[in-house]
């Protein structure tokens, strides 16, 4: 009886979180609600984070403006090229304080690491770039010193989790987990700061990652990247699944494979809600497209942040499938 007594004391007890969420500590205005509900986001208030796979890709979004880049390359090597051209382009140099507003370029390791692969590591920290996409707990010691944001392998579904990783590894942003449906995701903005949050709302799902390459067991006599001639520099591979769809494989350094799938996803009507909720970053993912693919759709999305177009004008215009996420979709209730 005196634990069941205790645990209702507990129970009572105000969040954890409270305190943490700006939004509980400020008393709601007239003005404020009428201009959430008038123009849901000005340009100066959202930020669209753009992450390419290839050069051509990366001089599309200079072209459109882009302030904060990400670049995930098959190559590392070409990471430094990625940076000097983003740098040259913004008249900028590498640094910068934290909480300093200013274009950025930030590179991602491979999402797999291997003992004995710090090779690939200092490769990516030998770029130069402003900042590093991590992606593991390798990713999260090695790049320890530097600026930092973490991607959704981190895995964070939870208020616990983000309140460790944010703050124990002083990452910049965090990027929800993709498992999360939107009453999820909702429920974790409502529970931790919304804008410790980076989410993606157009991507190609990455389905899964294998050791198997199939690159160097179809299109190569070799063995390894030792003798295989790096056929996945010069190949493009899709795999066809039984329902005919194509769905496009990509290697890493270190020679794993990634299978996304052929259906560019959005969850650009869920837009408007996550930002009464206060989110302010969200990232647009791009894979095989095109450099004028990169311009439009780049264009589409300030225009549904500037208050232009809704979602569904968006993803019917652009041919987008409507969802997010692995099963029901990240957006999806």
């Amino acid at each position: 009886m005196t634990a069941a007594i205790e645990l209702e004391k507990l129970r009572a007890q105000p969040k954890r979180w409270v305190f943490n969420d700006r939004r509980d500590a400020e008393t709601p205005s007239e003005n404020s609600a009428s201009k959430i509900s008038a123009s849901p986001c000005l340009c100066g208030e959202s930020e669209l984070t753009v992450l390419v796979r290839s050069l051509p890709q990366l001089e599309a979004a200079l072209k459109c403006g882009v302030q904060t880049v990400y670049c995930e390359f098959e190559d590392p090597k070409k990471y430094r090229e990625a940076v000097t051209i983003f740098h040259t382009a913004y008249g900028c140099s590498v640094g910068g304080a934290h909480g300093v507003t200013r274009p950025t370029i930030w590179v991602a390791p491979p999402r797999i690491f291997k003992t004995g692969e710090e090779w690939i590591l200092k490769q990516v920290l030998s770029s130069n770039a402003d900042g590093y996409l991590v992606r593991n707990y390798d990713h999260l010691k090695f790049f320890a010193g530097c600026r930092k944001r973490g991607d959704y392998s981190l895995n964070i579904a939870n208020h616990f989790a983000a309140d460790y990783f944010k703050n124990k590894f002083n990452l910049e942003f965090i990027t929800p987990s993709y498992d999360l449906n939107f009453l999820q995701l909702e429920a974790l903005l409502q529970s931790a700061p919304p804008e410790w949050f980076e989410v993606t709302i157009h991507q190609h799902m990455p389905m899964f990652h294998m050791e198997h390459c199939v690159f160097c067991a179809f299109l190569s006599s070799g063995t390894d990247f030792t003798n295989c001639g790096r056929p996945c520099d010069t190949h493009v591979v899709k795999l066809r699944d039984r329902v005919g769809a194509e769905h496009a494989l990509k290697a890493d350094a270190g020679c794993r494979n990634t299978v996304f799938n052929s259906q560019t996803q959005t969850g650009a009507e869920y837009i408007s809600k996550m930002i009464e909720l206060g989110v302010r970053n969200f990232r647009v993912e791009f894979l095989d497209e095109p450099p004028e693919t990169v311009e439009r759709t780049i264009t589409k999305y300030r225009q549904l942040l500037r208050g232009e177009i809704d979602g569904t004008q968006l993803w019917r215009e652009l041919k987008l499938f409507n969802q997010l996420g692995v099963t029901r979709g990240q957006m999806g209730k």
